[in-house]
C-alpha cells in the first residue's frame, strides 16, 4: 500500500488526487489530508507516508526529511517555487523533490501586468477619491504615458517572457536583468539584457519575478530604489523577500518612488505590515496564481508527479538539486 498525505491548503484539492492516483500507481494508495503549517506538525503528521504534498507555509527542512525516514519517497510542492524545502537534504536522503512550474504562467504574468498598470495608472487613487466625494484628475497625479516608458524585468523566466508579450501592446522599452538567460534569448521577446545596476538606473518602472533564494533575498534594497524616481511603480510577484521591506517603506515614505504593487510580502499573512493599507500601494494576497484553471492543472499536474515517483518513473516537475537558480 501506497500513502500519501496532502497538505489542508485551500490551493490543495484532494479529490483530484484520490480520483487521479489509484488507476495510475500498481498498488493500493490511501490518501490523507492533515494541517501541516510547521516542521514540528510535519514530522508528526507525516510519519510513515510515501509522498507528501505541501504548501508554501510548512518549512520541510533536514531536520523533518531524516526525521520522516526511509518511508518517503517524494515531496511536492504544490507551486513553482521550493524556496521552503530542503532540496539538497532531500537529494541526501534519497527524496524526490517536485514542483509545478507552469500551472500558472499567465495568470502570474497577467496579474503583474495588471498591478502595473492599475498603479501607473493612479486607478487605486482615483477610485478612492471618488468614492470619497471627490472628482478630478489631478488627485492621481503624476501619471506619464506607458508607451514613453522603459519597464525593468527582474527575473526573465517564463512569468516574465509572458509579460513581455502582454505589456508589448503597449509600446515601452523593455529591459531585464537575468543572469541564467542570455541575450539572444531575451531579444527574441524584444527584450534588451542589461546587468543589475543599470536595470535601475534605466528602468521608469521595475516589475519583479524573481524566486528565493541566497542572492536574491533583499536584492532590492535602498541603492537599487534609490535609481529610480518620483514616477516610479515597483511590482513584486516573485517572493516578498526579494524586496527590502524596509527601504520600500522608506522610498514610499519620502516620495522616491510614486507606488508599489505586491502579491507577495515578506511575512505572510501581514501581521501590523506598514505596506498594508497605504494609498500608494495595491496589495493583492498572494493570489497572483490564481484562476479555476490554474487550480486544476496545478492539482493534476502534482498528482501525476506522486503517481510517476511511487511508480518509479521519473516526473516532469522534478527538482534538479544541483540547479543554478537554487
Amino acid at each position: 500500500m501506497k500513502r500519501v498525505l496532502l497538505s489542508a491548503f485551500a490551493m490543495i484539492d484532494p479529490a483530484v488526487y484520490r480520483a487521479r492516483l489509484p488507476d495510475a500507481v500498481d498498488d493500493e494508495v490511501t490518501v490523507d489530508v492533515a494541517e501541516l503549517g510547521s516542521t514540528d506538525r510535519l514530522i508528526e503528521a507525516g510519519a510513515g507516508y510515501d509522498a507528501i504534498v505541501t504548501d508554501i507555509g510548512t518549512p520541510v527542512t533536514a531536520e523533518a526529511i531524516e526525521a520522516l525516514g526511509d518511508d518517503l519517497d517524494v515531496v511536492v510542492r504544490a507551486a513553482v517555487g521550493v524556496d521552503n524545502i530542503d532540496v539538497a537534504a532531500a537529494a541526501d536522503a534519497g527524496v524526490t523533490v517536485t514542483r509545478v512550474p507552469d500551472y500558472c504562467t499567465d495568470e502570474v504574468a497577467t496579474h503583474s501586468v495588471s498591478l502595473l498598470l492599475t498603479c501607473l495608472r493612479s486607478l487605486e487613487t482615483y477610485d478612492d477619491s471618488v468614492a470619497n466625494g471627490g472628482w478630478t484628475w489631478e488627485d492621481g497625479r503624476p501619471v506619464r504615458r506607458v508607451s514613453a516608458s522603459t519597464i525593468g524585468l527582474l527575473s526573465f523566466g517564463p512569468i516574465a517572457q509572458q509579460a513581455t508579450e502582454q505589456l508589448a501592446g503597449f509600446g515601452p522599452e523593455l529591459v531585464a536583468y537575468d543572469p541564467f538567460v542570455d541575450a539572444d534569448a531575451m531579444a527574441e521577446h524584444g527584450v534588451e539584457k542589461v546587468d543589475f545596476d543599470t536595470l535601475f538606473d534605466r528602468a521608469d518602472h521595475v516589475a519583479v519575478y524573481a524566486p528565493l533564494t541566497e542572492s536574491t533575498r533583499g536584492v532590492v534594497d535602498a541603492d537599487a530604489l534609490e535609481r529610480l524616481d518620483e514616477t516610479s511603480v515597483v511590482v513584486n510577484v516573485g517572493r516578498g523577500p526579494v524586496v527590502d521591506a524596509d527601504a520600500l517603506l522608506e522610498a514610499l515614505e519620502t516620495n522616491s518612488i510614486k507606488a508599489a504593487g505586491l502579491d507577495v510580502l515578506a511575512a505572510e499573512p501581514p501581521e501590523d505590515d506598514p505596506l498594508v493599507g497605504r494609498p500608494d500601494t495595491v496589495i493583492t494576497p498572494h493570489a497572483a496564481w490564481y484562476s479555476e484553471d490554474a487550480r486544476t492543472d496545478l492539482n493534476e499536474s502534482a498528482a501525476d508527479d506522486v503517481a510517476a515517483v511511487l511508480g518509479e518513473q521519473v516526473p516532469d516537475g522534478r527538482v534538479d538539486p544541483d540547479a543554478d537558480w537554487l
